[in-house]
């Protein structure tokens, strides 16, 4: 009897294991293992980056206290690799006080396990970061795919991706982003960390200038556990938002939605541009009409475009 063919074989998610403790990485190897991964084991800080050199892992388990350069530096470095900054960090520790739990989340890493490790508590916790990775990065690929200028920013400014059209926008204005000691650059410069749920969709959280280009950062929504969406707007954008906002009595939220309503976007176009669900720019519209006192979006448009060519202020919507 001939085999069903199965197709090809399933892809081994690959998970590096950084500990200094021989015992450890013997438990974690054959444990991992047995669960279908495949497992890289590393016995130092500076192992581990000569492995991460050759080999881009899915998800990495680090001893938070070894010899040398501790698990946190290391996973600070791996951070500021571009291509591993979107890669889980897991501490291992037996240190349960708070201080080095805070360390870890501020070094990069997306959660702990304390020693002696249990192996199946260890392979749930991968399996639930692995599964948040994967729908960040096919977030990322669609955000991609579609052309926005977009970022993912951590709450002390630094951008973890973005868009190629955000990027290209970034790198324009690069002389004008103030630079962290380590050369990393903040999207925000000195104003402190940001905390989303302190933030309204749409807010401008900071404004960055090189003398050739103004480059505005908008709060879009949270992303992933400490990673804020910022949606990239450069002058022109700004300014076109701004002079409706002021000229026709809109809130800002309303001027974003009329601009992209003139430059001929759906409502389904608009709500991925500006982070909110079509049914939000509906009644953002209806805002809109009652304020311009017009019954359509053609009419609207219309007024926009014609205020925002206007050399004159003060010139008001059609009655």
């Amino acid at each position: 009897m001939m085999s069903r063919d199965s197709g090809p074989p399933k892809r081994r998610d690959t998970v590096l294991v950084v500990d200094d403790l021989p015992g450890t990485l013997g438990l974690l190897n054959e444990a991992l293992e047995a669960a279908g991964f495949t497992v890289l084991l590393a016995q130092s800080a500076a192992f581990a980056l000569s492995v991460i050199e050759r080999i881009v892992p899915d998800i990495v388990l680090i001893d938070a206290i070894m010899p040398g350069m501790d698990g946190f530096e290391l996973c600070r470095i791996m951070k500021r690799n571009a291509a591993l900054a979107a890669v889980p960090i897991i501490f291992m520790t037996g240190l349960t006080e708070t201080e080095h739990v805070v360390r870890g989340f501020e070094a990069g890493g997306v959660d702990y396990v304390t020693k002696p490790v249990s192996p199946d508590e260890v392979i749930a916790r991968i399996g639930v970061h692995l599964m948040n990775a994967r729908r960040t990065r096919s977030a990322q690929m669609a955000l991609d795919a579609a052309g926005r200028f977009l970022i993912g920013a951590a709450p002390d400014g630094r951008v973890l991706w973005s868009t190629p059209q955000a990027a290209a926008l970034l790198r324009d204005a690069a002389d004008a982003l103030p630079a962290r000691e380590d050369g990393e650059l903040y999207a925000w410069g000195e104003e402190g960390m940001l905390n989303a749920a302190d933030l309204a969709p749409g807010r401008c959280v900071a404004t960055v200038s090189n003398g050739r280009q103004t480059l505005e950062f908008h709060f879009v929504g949270q992303f992933g556990p400490g990673e804020m969406l910022l949606r990239v707007v450069a002058a022109d954008a700004a300014s076109g938002e701004t002079l409706l906002q002021q000229r026709l009595g809109l809130t800002a939220r309303e001027a974003e939605v009329l601009l992209w309503i003139s430059r001929g976007k759906s409502n389904r176009d608009i709500g991925e541009i500006l982070g909110m669900r079509p049914a939000t720019v509906t009644k953002h519209l209806e805002q809109i009409y009652t304020k311009l006192g017009v019954e359509n979006r053609a009419s609207a448009a219309s007024i926009a475009v014609r205020t925002a060519s206007a050399e004159q202020p003060g010139i008001g919507p059609a009655r």
